[in-house]
């Protein structure tokens, strides 16, 4: 955050969920990279060191609300506080059409894209609410606003992500707190290669882009913006 008397920046604390994620990864390097420390958050790792000190790793299932309050008492024992909750967990399924898709599979598409954000970020608030300051970023995707054939379980998650923020952000007018969504289009990663070998890669969005965008949004410069659905399509 840009301290305006002195012109520098003042370290925040971040928590990012979907931490080891391919996106996860390299928004918590580019938060630790700007001088923040970072509580990452998932459930594939169990430790995580990093040469500045200033990572901390924890292990939850934020499709539950008892999970997500335990998390913002740790990064509170853990950070001294929390400034900025990023968003980035999240699931993706497709290939079928409504009519096929299972009980499980919507399911799940709405457990990991939908409820997991209500319950971190509902956790998240008071503290943010307290202290007059906060940054909520939630990653939604660009089908949210544009749907496609045969991603419905993860497009209606996905939308209602968005309507979320976007009522959120209404709620939080002249708080200090904001809320704010990234609608990516096709992100260039390991998974979506491998899942699209034809695809050309050079359209996609790189991770890097996205969590640069991120840290703008968790800053102070960007006080102002408050409800916004960011897209980042690339060349797509």
């Amino acid at each position: 955050m840009l301290c305006p008397a002195r012109g520098i920046i003042r370290p925040m604390n971040v928590i990012v969920t979907g931490g080891s994620g391919a996106l996860g990864s390299a928004v918590v390097d580019t938060f630790l990279d700007a001088g923040h420390t970072v509580m990452a958050v998932g459930r594939q790792r169990t430790a995580a060191e990093h040469p500045s000190g200033r990572l901390r790793w924890a292990n939850y299932d934020l499709t539950t609300a008892e999970a997500s309050v335990q998390l913002m008492a740790q990064a509170v024992r853990e950070l001294g506080g929390y400034d900025v909750v990023v968003h980035t967990m999240g699931a993706f399924a497709g290939g079928q059409t409504l009519a096929a898709v299972s009980d499980d599979t919507w399911s799940q598409m709405m457990a990991l894209n939908l409820y997991s954000a209500f319950y971190v970020f509902r956790a998240a608030l008071p503290r943010l609410l307290d202290r007059r300051y906060g940054r909520l970023v939630a990653i939604g995707t660009r089908t949210a606003v544009q749907p496609a054939p045969g991603l419905a379980a993860y497009t209606v998650s996905k939308a209602g992500l968005h309507a979320l923020v976007a009522t959120l952000a209404l709620e939080l007018k002249g708080t200090g707190v904001t809320a704010n969504v990234v609608l990516p289009s096709v992100i260039d990663t390991p998974a979506n290669r491998a899942a699209m070998p034809k695809a050309e890669f050079g359209k996609w969005v790189q991770p890097r882009s996205i969590a640069n965008l991120l840290l703008w949004l968790a800053s102070e410069q960007a006080a102002d913006v408050n409800g916004a659905a960011i897209p980042v399509y690339g060349a797509a």
